[in-house]
């Protein structure tokens, strides 16, 4: 049996909402974002993340957030005081041995001092860990698919990234968590990291078609990781995807009613008033993922430019996407 918990990593505009340490925030968490702490790297290799096996990036990164080292109790004694800052409580997980019994024992420790609800963003379980888990107090399981394609994922996350994921066992873990949880579970994906606009729309539909909630990220390279000289994503690009994603999630259109221009989304499937409503409204372009979860700047600074918005847009924000949609005659 493992020893029990004692550390546990705060990313760092939650540590300011716990009332760990001090800092200013440009926009504040709605989730509060917790991950565990183990004396070692990951055992994935995932070649954006600073946690991997193989990174040199610095130690407290996930993405550009910075997660200080806390003590764990200090911390649940924290959420037992400040928990009404937030929606949602976030536990996220590097990969390790015996890492579902860790999270059991935080998420009980958690639902032992607040009623929100849980998510756990975590590597592939297996059905009986899940149900462990959601008997603990997960109201959400979320496991990160990241790449669009089986192509890419083996490049960047698999045995081309000298890992052990495999594309069809994420699949199969989301599946087997679908059964236990229903619409209860969550992916990302990734822009940028190769796919055309094509390939991730067919991946959101295909993904949502099973019931999964999608989360878009856009790629951010960090220094020490072998994709640290990758551009991020082109903003117009991202644009449209977000759109695709928050038309097929809400019902509104299909990858299949959608046209394309070679592989870059040319037309939305659906009439010109729906969509420039929907573009005014600024939905689209606000984070995704978990209900409750706005994750401030996790793939962007504060002085822009803004892939995914952690609030409601201005007016201004959302004439400037307009014109980055400029080929819609918006």
């Amino acid at each position: 049996m493992n020893p029990a918990i004692n550390q546990i990593r705060v990313a760092f505009g939650t540590g300011v909402l716990l009332g760990l340490w001090k800092g200013q925030l440009a926009a504040a968490p709605t989730t509060a974002h917790l991950l565990t702490y183990h004396n070692g790297k990951c055992s994935a290799n995932c070649k954006f993340c600073p946690q991997a096996r193989e990174s040199n990036a610095e130690p407290e990164l996930l993405s550009r957030v910075v997660w200080p080292r806390r003590e764990l109790e200090k911390v649940i004694a924290a959420l037992n005081e400040h928990h009404s800052k937030f929606e949602r409580i976030c536990v996220q997980a590097v990969n390790y041995p015996d890492v579902a019994d860790d999270l059991c024992e935080l998420v009980t420790k958690i639902n032992g001092v607040c009623d929100l609800p849980i998510s756990v963003s975590c590597q592939p379980l297996t059905a009986g860990d899940v149900e462990r888990l959601a008997d603990a107090g997960a109201e959400r399981i979320s496991i990160a698919l990241d790449a669009a394609t089986p192509k890419i994922f083996d490049r960047i996350k698999g045995n081309g990234a000298g890992g052990s994921y495999t594309w069809q066992g994420h699949l199969r873990a989301l599946d087997e968590a679908c059964t236990i949880l229903g619409d209860r579970v969550s992916t990302h994906l990734i822009v940028g990291l190769g796919e055309s606009e094509l390939e991730m729309a067919r991946a959101i539909q295909f993904l949502h078609d099973r019931s999964i909630t999608v989360g878009l990220f856009a790629f951010t390279p960090i220094l020490g990781t072998p994709l640290a000289d990758r551009p991020q994503p082109d903003l117009a690009s991202y644009r449209r995807i977000q759109l695709a994603r928050h038309l097929i999630v809400n019902g509104l259109s299909k990858v299949e009613q959608m046209h394309f221009d070679g592989s870059q989304i040319s037309d939305f499937g659906l009439g010109h008033d729906v969509l420039r409503k929907t573009i005014d409204s600024g939905e689209p372009f606000r984070t995704s993922g978990c209900p409750g979860c706005n994750r401030p700047f996790y793939n962007e600074s504060p002085r822009g430019p803004i892939y995914n918005y952690p609030r409601k847009l201005t007016s201004e924000e959302i004439t400037a996407i307009r014109e980055q949609l400029l080929h819609l005659n918006l």
